[in-house]
């Protein structure tokens, strides 16, 4: 019963508190126009104090500055809640010559009842608070926020080179992201809300002076006061209540100094004090020896200067034994012990594999590194963002790490730890490839153009003009790198998407597409099912973008059929108006190899046969006829520049990529219902074999 009464107890004191600080804003809107009596101007003076004393202590006992967000706002509301106080005490000074026991005790008491005494210790204050304090921390707020607000894009850049390279995860990185945002806006905040401390300060000087003015003329015209009373009596008040508003202001002002300033600090102010301060504890033998010669000095006074120099002395000898420690050491001399307790535990983090994994040559690291000009962090965000707009999955977290073992040029790209790919890249070289217009060739170092395996060159820069010049497509090593990565990203994309992926995929979804998702999980599909699904589109090139339409069909067709196969091609049909607009030409003109009606009637034979005996047969050398005038076709096809697409019926779509997908994994085979009926589709060719 208690768990379940604590969150509404919570909840009534989180609304209570909103309505206090609405009503405390109002009340001291208030104070600026109604009069108030003496005691309650004695208990919201005190309470004035209480809070300045409270805002002070936070600031000393805080980390980071962000745990205090919200003091800009604060420093606004004391300032104005100080100048209310103001107005209030000075209608009760001018008009009844009374404004409380808690002014006449500053007054009288603080000053010592003296008034020249009270006004130099009350100018005194402001000048501290004025010229020091608030001008100081004024200028520390200004330079903190053009700071940060500059180091905003490098530390953005830092969080998505963590994240790219898997030390962090999404969340981490949002995280992290938001906490830069607030603290830019934090400092903002902070380089406006310090003019009010400074405002504050001028018109406590003002009001001081209009009051001990206004005060003489009130008390010598209309109280019937004699000159030196009206002097003393008004002047005595209004010292005091200088005395009582610059006290709190001044702890303010020092509060908004120490926030402003502790920009590097790791733990609260008195431990680092006394961490930084003591860390050396042999200066202070030198600190020592210096004072106790200034009493040695004739006409000092020699007790003071020999007590404390022994004090100092003592100090550095006790320190000495005792050397103090900042946690990080601590944490360092306790890590053998630790590790040894805790060794079969970190065995677990060997056996993590990391989805995709990017390995270079050490000649390769300025690529990588932002400091050496490196830009391949920002290439694989992009990467990643482009990957998730063309194929409408989130890419992992890209690790890249250098690797010794390797050539120093070498790069390889593994996923979950099995490598898919490898290059050479030669740095501070240019690779040229002939697009086929080249007409007159340049020298170069002969090599394979890594993503799509086409003949090219190693070329330096000074040769870059003269290859583009005469042809050649040119790029940059860090654009070769990233095009084979991105290649192998688009090619292997159905490896990495999981059940988790597939998971955050559907959150995604369900928070605006909720009935849809709530009546295919879990009745009708499971999240595994729904990701081999998504899995089969992806083998073949086709986006998952489009989610929400994938749901449905497979909510339309799952009530019928568990066949994962048979509710793909249903998706694939759903998705004809992608798959078109994938497939066209520029010009509009899906050009495409029809198969022959005598061979799909083939294909339909072995399909059912494999389907009564569990196992797949056909005759090898039907299957090599098909290979033979499907590879002419395709060559043919790509000579004219066209896009291989093979279109069949749907009955037989299935099958016969099955059979084609060794001869040429990229080839797309479309059914006639994935091909809307308004497209203009012209056929190259027939597949077709002798009977």
């Amino acid at each position: 019963m208690a768990q379940a009464e604590n969150p509404s107890m919570a909840q009534r004191f989180l609304q209570i508190s909103e309505l206090s600080v609405i009503i405390i804003v109002i009340l001291i809107l208030t104070m600026l126009l109604i009069p108030l009596p003496s005691l309650v101007l004695d208990f919201l003076l005190t309470i004035n104090i209480c809070v300045a004393f409270a805002i002070l202590m936070l600031t000393m006992n805080v980390k980071k500055s962000l745990e205090f967000s919200v003091f800009p706002t604060l420093l606004l509301l004391t300032t104005l809640f100080r100048l209310a106080l103001n107005v209030s005490s000075t209608r009760l000074i001018l008009i009844d010559a009374n404004a409380g026991k808690v002014i006449e005790a500053f007054g009288s008491v603080v000053a010592g009842g003296n008034n020249v005494v009270g006004f130099v210790m009350f100018v005194i204050l402001t000048i501290i608070q004025f010229m020091v304090i608030t001008k100081g921390s004024e200028r520390v707020a200004e330079v903190a926020a053009r700071f940060t607000l500059d180091a905003m894009p490098g530390k953005q850049m830092s969080i998505d080179a963590d994240l790219n390279a898997g030390l962090i995860d999404e969340n981490h990185a949002r995280n992290r992201r938001r906490e830069v945002e607030r603290e830019a806006d934090f400092y903002g905040a902070m380089d406006g809300a310090s003019k009010f401390v400074k405002g504050d300060a001028i018109a406590g000087i003002l009001i001081t002076f209009i009051n001990i003015i206004g005060g003489f003329v009130i008390g010598a015209t209309q109280k019937g006061f004699t000159i030196q009373d009206s002097l003393r009596t008004y002047s005595l008040l209004t010292i005091g209540d200088g005395l009582v508003s610059q006290v709190p202001a001044l702890l303010i002002s020092t509060a908004t100094g120490i926030l402003v300033t502790r920009s590097a600090s790791e733990d609260n102010l008195g431990s680092d004090l006394t961490r930084q301060l003591l860390a050396y504890p042999k200066i202070f033998y030198f600190v020592s020896g210096m004072i106790a010669f200034f009493g040695l000095i004739p006409g000092m006074p020699k007790i003071p200067f020999f007590i404390i120099a022994g004090i100092v002395a003592f100090l550095a000898y006790y320190l000495d034994r005792n050397q103090l420690k900042s946690p990080d050491e601590m944490a360092i001399q306790g890590e053998p012990a630790a590790e040894e307790e805790q060794k079969p535990e970190n065995v677990n983090t060997l056996l993590q594999i990391d989805p995709m994994e990017l390995e270079i040559g050490y000649r390769l690291i300025p690529l990588v590194d932002p400091n050496q000009g490196g830009d391949l962090f920002d290439r694989v965000t992009m990467i990643r963002r482009q990957t998730a707009l063309e194929l409408g999955m989130v890419l992992p977290p890209i690790r890249i790490r250098d690797n010794m073992q390797l050539s120093p040029t070498s790069y390889v790209i593994k996923i979950k730890g099995v490598e898919i790919a490898s290059g050479e890249i030669i740095p501070n070289y240019y690779l040229a490839m002939d697009p086929g217009i080249v007409a007159e060739p340049v020298e170069g170092i002969p090599t394979t153009e890594p993503a799509f395996g086409l003949p090219a060159l190693w070329i330096t820069e000074a040769q870059r003009d003269e290859a583009e010049i005469a042809g050649y497509t040119v790029v940059d090593p860090p654009s070769v790198l990233a095009t084979h990565l991105t290649e192998i990203i688009k090619s292997h994309a159905f490896e990495l998407l999981g059940r988790q992926e597939v998971q955050s995929l559907i959150n995604n979804v369900k928070e605006e597409y909720s009935v849809v998702v709530n009546e295919l999980i879990p009745n009708l599909m499971s999240v595994g099912e729904i990701q081999k699904v998504l899995v089969n589109l992806l083998k073949e090139g086709i986006p998952v973008r489009n989610l929400v339409t994938i749901l449905e069909t497979l909510a339309d067709h799952a009530p019928l059929t568990k066949d994962l196969d048979y509710l793909t091609e249903n998706v694939r049909q759903s998705l004809a108006r992608q798959i078109t607009k994938m497939v066209q030409a520029d010009d509009g003109i899906i050009r495409v190899v029809t198969v022959d009606p005598n061979l799909e009637q083939i294909l339909m034979k072995v399909q059912k046969e494999a389907k009564e005996t569990g196992g797949f047969s056909m005759d090898p050398r039907l299957i090599q006829n098909i290979y033979d005038r499907l590879g002419e076709l395709i060559k043919e096809m790509t000579a004219s520049g066209y896009q291989p697409v093979i279109l069949c019926s749907p009955a037989v779509r299935l099958t016969f990529r099955k059979l084609t997908e060794r001869l040429a994994a990229r080839i797309i085979v479309l059914s006639y219902n994935e091909i809307v009926a308004e497209a203009e589709v012209h056929s190259v060719g027939v597949v077709s074999v002798n009977q």
